[in-house]
């Protein structure tokens, strides 16, 4: 699927953050004011920010992945933590191998949750995080040392699908343009051959077409997507969580589950903050922070391994 048409997805972009300067209010996100965007407002092709390398094909001699997920959709509760990686993904590495990205890189969308000092950014930056990792992990840690501690447009407070969309997120930080989204300019900063995507507790009437652009640019870009679902219950019926799964299976992507991880935990590890009421149970608990910062660890690990695997 292609990106959103330039006039009208520029304005339906307008009209959401119209709306979601109102509901972002979740990780005490601040919204800048910013003038209306100019009609007509095109950012550079992602392509053109990735300089061709050497030659990256499928080898037979490979060992085979699972064709894909073998999951369905609809019981996405009973999902693993961390699925099956499919062999898309390791098409989706090689292809971003021969684009030239960095096989030791990684970056991460989301919101105020998975800022580095919340999330991985212990695994660098605590010795005692990481010595208690097994030695498997402890590997992957190693491998993709630079990753886990570093600022980067896409992870603030109050980000969405759209957001990731959205020229003026970045506020111009990064060395980002103004003609860049968020997701543009982290590719091309960092050059990352996997990306973690956890957004959805801001739900978006657009959501599932953002996202799809989203996940149709990484796969363009050769990155490979590992789609998570969120551990909150603010939609009732599931239906972002859903929505995710069906994408994944779609795709042909990664899966992380968190919200599966966090099932056994008093209150599903989440709880409201006395300055946000109305916002609900939302915010994870330190025990579900650390449940998030290894299953993360643990589907980052099994994808790696899986697409380099000889």
């Amino acid at each position: 699927m292609t990106s959103l048409p330039r006039r009208d997805g520029l304005t339906r972009l307008r009209l959401a953050f119209m709306l979601g300067s109102i509901l972002l209010a979740a990780c005490q996100a601040q919204v800048p004011a910013v003038p209306a965007m100019p009609s007509g407002t095109s950012s550079p092709s992602l392509m053109d920010t990735f300089t061709p390398g050497p030659a990256a094909t499928d080898d037979p001699n490979s060992t085979p992945l699972p064709a894909g997920l073998g999951l369905d959709p609809a019981d996405w509760q009973s999902w693993p933590v961390v699925s099956v990686v499919p062999e898309n993904a390791r098409r989706i590495y090689l292809r971003g191998q021969a684009l030239g990205n960095d096989p030791h890189a990684f970056s991460i969308f989301a919101d105020c949750q998975s800022v580095p000092t919340l999330f991985m950014g212990g695994y660098e930056s605590n010795p005692a995080l990481y010595d208690a990792l097994p030695a498997d992990l402890q590997q992957t840690v190693d491998w993709f040392r630079g990753s886990f501690n570093r600022a980067s447009p896409t992870v603030r407070p109050g980000t969405t699908a759209g957001a990731l969309l959205w020229a003026l997120w970045h506020q111009n930080k990064f060395t980002c343009t103004s003609l860049e989204t968020p997701v543009q300019c982290e590719l091309r900063i960092h050059r990352p051959s996997f990306v973690i995507i956890q957004v959805g507790t801001h739900y978006e009437d657009r959501n599932e077409e953002y996202m799809r652009a989203i996940l149709d640019q990484l796969i363009a870009a050769g990155v490979v997507p590992i789609l998570a679902t969120k551990a909150d219950e603010r939609d009732p019926d599931g239906h972002v969580n859903l929505q995710y799964a069906q994408l994944a299976v779609e795709y042909d992507i990664p899966f992380w589950n968190f919200w599966a991880a966090v099932g056994g935990l008093p209150g599903r590890g989440l709880y409201t903050q006395t300055a946000e009421p109305g916002m609900g149970d939302i915010y994870l608990t330190p025990a579900a922070m650390a449940v998030h910062r290894l299953t993360a660890l643990q589907a980052l690990d099994a994808v790696r391994r899986a697409v380099m695997a000889p």
